[in-house]
């Protein structure tokens, strides 16, 4: 009968951890929402500023000749 106490005791360990790692979760995603809402449209489009694909770089496309 210990053993079952102590597992209800992991599990709701378990839980509480799960629940505090969620809500730090969105809180970082509502943080980085917020930062690329301020950054502007131009940057959330073109992340990297290259719309050029590098040129060594593998082409992983299905249809590669229909550019």
């Amino acid at each position: 009968m210990a053993k079952k106490g102590g597992k209800l005791e992991q599990q709701a360990a378990r839980s509480v951890r799960l629940a505090a790692a969620l809500r730090e979760n969105l809180k970082r995603r509502k943080a980085q929402a917020r930062g690329r809402a301020q950054s502007g449209p131009e940057d959330a489009a073109n992340p990297t500023g290259n719309s050029q694909p590098e040129p060594n770089a593998p082409d992983f496309r299905r249809n590669r000749g229909s550019d």
